[in-house]
């Protein structure tokens, strides 16, 4: 059997490799996802002051603490049997959808967009932020930056800090806005929809109208008929600070829908011997393996799981791009709402969807009379227990939970992350993607390991976030090659 390596695998946060194993006839057998990383913050995190937890587990990720803080700090909320202010609820959302826009932003642009902007072909060296400026033009480019810059500055205002921020407290938030901020946030929030509107064009032209590439988002190889999870408000429309957890079947059917403190009794997680990372499974369902359809406990909480698991979004342009979306998609309706979009890639358009819908709301709240009331925070006057939080990260569902003693001090932790939501799913992307692309003869080409990376590319994984977790033994396999690369020694334990 002739196995095939992609290591490291690129434009992810983190680390891992794919291995292809190829049966006597040159077909794919088996592909796999591995992740050899580790971090230990489930269990170094025990024995600390709780109210600690927003600044520390904002640390897991340079690229989404502003998902763990808020979290966190809802954690803390419920731990302490406390209901902060309407305004402290507005501005956390604020701050929140500033960071929607430039994570979503960064994906789009820096790590998923050069296979569309710049074709799964293109030379390695150019798959890159600097090659899609080169591609599109100095001018857009320049869009890209300022946006992130100005959103960045929004988050340091709110949050304290541009990156792990400080201000979330159990009650409420730290930081009152001032008149003078909500119009500068208002500015702000205003180009951030011009430029979703731009970006959603963008996409249009240079993927849209590329018959291959929109080939290669219909074809089979990047379809998975699967569960979609995501955070809903009242009227079934999408949600990224608060709502319900809804789950829909592969037909777009309800299947479940609860508030994130019951988490852990709609989601149970598998370990297999091979990977660090867990795999997340709906308990109604039950596991059946890595296999699609109905019958499977498998489910994905992705910008596309998101936009299924609704019945559409809470502001108008969002609603048009997401009618756009589904209707381009060949997507049916069925009692008045769309069926789901199974195309994995298409998580790239629902990702720029969901950039205006954050844009939307920024500005919806940054226009919110009761955005300056200086009420930012309620006092704490329960005894600390356990709670739980949940929020939508921009790669999907995102629930921390604590547990203390009667001092505040953390006995337990539980973080169920949105990559670890999606291990299974981006686990069977690449092993799909992977066999319909090599076949018997097929002469591999780095740009064809490089079309079967973006399997898992479209789900934006981040590998730092979703290894958390410290078991009593932790396997360890280290290899040592020479400087040919030849394997002169290799030590393991607990393997």
């Amino acid at each position: 059997m002739k196995q095939i390596t992609i290591d490291p695998i690129t434009r992810l946060e983190g680390h891992g490799k794919i291995e292809i194993f190829l049966d006597e006839a040159g077909n794919v057998a088996n592909a796999y996802l591995q992740i050899p990383e580790l971090r230990g913050f489930e269990q170094f995190c025990v024995g600390r002051a709780v109210e600690e937890m927003p600044r520390i587990t904002n640390r897991i990720c340079g690229v989404c603490p502003e998902a763990h803080h808020i979290a966190a700090t809802k954690a803390l909320d419920a731990l302490f049997h406390v209901e902060p202010p309407q305004v402290a609820k507005k501005i956390r959302e604020l701050f929140y959808m500033a960071f929607f826009v430039t994570d979503h932003t960064t994906h789009f642009y820096a790590l998923g967009g050069p296979d569309f902007v710049l074709g799964p072909n293109a030379p390695a060296a150019d798959r890159n932020i600097l090659g899609v400026v080169r591609k599109v033009g100095l001018e857009i480019g320049g869009q890209v930056i300022d946006t992130r810059k100005r959103n960045h500055h929004v988050i340091k205002l709110l949050g304290g800090r541009p990156i792990h921020p400080v201000a979330g407290l159990p009650g409420g938030w730290s930081k009152a806005v001032t008149e003078e901020e909500r119009q500068e946030l208002e500015a702000i929030a205003r180009k951030n929809v011009e430029f979703g509107l731009f970006s959603l064009k963008l996409f249009e032209d240079l993927v849209l109208g590329n018959q291959a590439y929109l080939d290669l988002i219909l074809s089979e190889g990047y379809t998975h008929r699967i569960y979609s999870m995501g955070t809903v408000d009242a009227n079934n429309r999408v949600n990224f600070y608060d709502g319900l957890i809804r789950v829909v079947d592969p037909e777009g059917k309800e299947f479940v829908k609860y508030p994130p403190r019951d988490y852990a009794k709609h989601i149970a997680e598998r370990v297999e011997p091979w990977s660090y990372l867990k795999f997340p499974y709906l308990k109604g369902v039950g596991w059946k393996g890595f296999v699609e359809g109905k019958d499977s406990g498998v489910y994905s909480a992705t910008p596309l799981s998101r936009l299924n698991a609704a019945d559409g979004m809470a502001t108008p342009k969002a609603q048009e791009a997401y009618e756009k979306l589904y209707e381009t998609l060949g997507s049916q309706k069925m009692s008045g709402n769309y069926q789901p979009v199974h195309q994995q890639l298409a998580t790239h358009w629902a990702r720029l969807v969901e950039l205006l819908y954050a844009a939307e709301r920024m500005l919806e709240l940054a226009t919110d009379p009761e955005i300056t009331d200086p009420n930012v925070r309620a006092p704490v006057t329960a005894m600390p227990d356990e709670g739980v939080g949940g929020v939508e990260a921009p790669r999907g569902t995102l629930t921390h939970h604590y547990k203390t003693d009667a001092n505040g001090i953390v006995t337990k932790v539980n973080m169920v992350v949105g990559t670890t939501n999606n291990y299974a799913p981006i686990s069977m992307s690449v092993k799909k993607a992977a066999q319909s692309l090599i076949k018997e003869g097929t002469v591999i080409t780095e740009g064809l390991l490089n079309t079967i990376e973006m399997a898992f590319r479209s789900y934006d994984p981040c590998m730092s976030c979703a290894t958390h977790s410290l078991p009593g033994q932790m396997p360890l396999e280290v290899t040592v090659r020479n400087a040919g690369g030849d394997v002169i020694k290799q030590i393991s334990q607990y393997t």
